[in-house]
């Protein structure tokens, strides 16, 4: 028998899952734009059974996203440090050969997952930097101060959205008819 081959989908479209724990992690919050750009890129390169041969040369990577060298190598750092890509094998740049990776959300050689992010905690200053990113949010849902979102000058607001004695009118537009007519 020869080599087996795996049969391409027909729609030929593939996907990178994202699960909610990994998204909701301390880790990945805490990553850097370009970081989330290039653990995507790596996961895109991941078909199954080669994980931990997972090619991505810092040329390629900056090429193909836009980005820095420099900015690049800090990028695969700090996706190493969090947890979410592992170095198998250093590349050189003698011989040309990119380095090779795995992504920690799948096994590598039949091993299962370590999802080695979900150990990551931040220190002390990052700690702060994402509480405070997080104070500067914008509320949703429930917290939400109707009042935060109007538009205009707040001494405006009541003519725009009506009180209880007066109809919802446009600014300068005027009622017709008399009060005891409505």
């Amino acid at each position: 028998m020869g080599k087996r081959y795996r049969r391409k989908r027909s729609d030929g479209e593939q996907y990178v899952p994202l699960g909610y724990p990994m998204l909701h992690s301390p880790a990945w919050r805490s990553l850097s734009g370009p970081a989330v750009k290039l653990w995507l890129e790596l996961r895109t390169r991941f078909h199954g059974g080669n994980n931990g041969r997972l090619h991505l040369s810092l040329d390629e990577a900056a090429r193909f996203l836009q980005l820095g060298k420099a900015t690049v190598a800090r990028a695969f750092k700090e996706l190493e440090a969090k947890g979410f890509v592992k170095l198998t094998r250093r590349g050189h740049w003698y011989g040309r050969r990119a380095s090779e990776w795995a992504v920690t959300d799948r096994g590598v050689d039949g091993a299962l997952p370590t999802y080695a992010w979900k150990q990551w905690k931040p220190d002390a200053k990052t700690l702060a930097s994402m509480r405070k990113r997080g104070a500067s949010k914008t509320k949703v849902g429930a917290e939400m101060d109707p009042w935060d979102i109007a538009t205009g000058p707040p001494q405006h607001r009541a003519s725009m959205n009506g009180t209880d004695s007066a109809p919802v009118t446009a600014l300068g537009e005027q009622v017709m008819g008399s009060e005891t007519a409505r």
